[in-house]
């Protein structure tokens, strides 16, 4: 049980500080181009404290997870003026992408490090499959966890391999989330930049864009869906 629950822990942790981790850079490029506003709030640090959203940092990630054995969350958006930066077309588009690249970046030095871990091919296999059993399995989700954890517990480089692909699972999915071009998702500046939308139907997208945004969820899941586990695979192939 104890392993378990350490397991939960850092699967809970890591979604945490990869969320952290795509907000600060948003205020990080944002203060490369000229914008110092994400600095003048003290958000350029990975403290937890400034960055947790109550309900969509704590309550909703562990509301799912406890019901559904998967979680999900945000983190408060670190605040940015792009009409301080210096490239006001592509700016907003560079700060945008920053955050997913944040975490496909994150996502591919696990893979890299997962794939040093001197394991066989045979073990990796089966670590693997029994990841995928904690994503997509049936059952509890301490149950889903105990067989993770009995994949993992051989020696120490299986258990950092086991990790390594938690580590990659919320990166990868935060990332290609973050890149649907719908507001208000990352994806959206650079649909905007793209394509000739005037500001006023971009303004009324953003207001409207959280109803957008169930919608095209709800009525297109299965292609969202095999986007992100195709890019996962890739991942996951890279680490195996």
């Amino acid at each position: 049980m104890a392993n378990e629950l350490v397991l939960v822990a850092f699967y809970l942790t890591t979604l945490l500080y990869s969320v952290i981790i795509h907000e600060v850079s948003h205020g990080v490029v944002a203060l490369w181009l000229g914008d110092m506003t994400a600095k003048y709030a003290g958000r350029l640090n990975l403290n937890p404290v400034k960055h947790i959203d109550p309900f969509g940092s704590v309550i909703l990630p562990i509301l799912l997870f406890v019901s559904t054995g998967f979680a999900f969350g945000w983190a408060k958006p670190v605040p940015y003026n792009p009409y301080n930066l210096r490239n006001q077309k592509w700016g907003p588009v560079l700060v945008a992408l920053s955050g997913p690249g944040s975490n496909l970046l994150i996502a591919l030095i696990a893979a890299f490090l997962a794939k040093l871990m001197p394991i066989g091919s045979q073990v990796k296999a089966d670590i693997v499959n029994r990841f995928l059993g904690i994503i997509i399995g049936q059952g509890g989700f301490l149950e889903r966890f105990g067989l993770f954890s009995e994949a993992i517990a051989g020696s120490l480089p299986a258990i950092f391999f086991g990790l390594f692909l938690l580590i990659i699972f919320w990166n990868v999915v935060l990332a290609c989330f973050n890149l649907l071009p719908i507001p208000p998702l990352d994806g959206s500046k650079l649909l905007y930049a793209l394509l000739p939308i005037r500001e006023r139907t971009q303004m009324l997208l953003e207001q409207y864009g959280l109803i957008l945004l169930l919608g095209v969820i709800f009525f297109f899941s299965q292609p969202i869906s095999i986007f992100i586990w195709s890019v996962l695979g890739l991942f996951i192939g890279l680490a195996r």
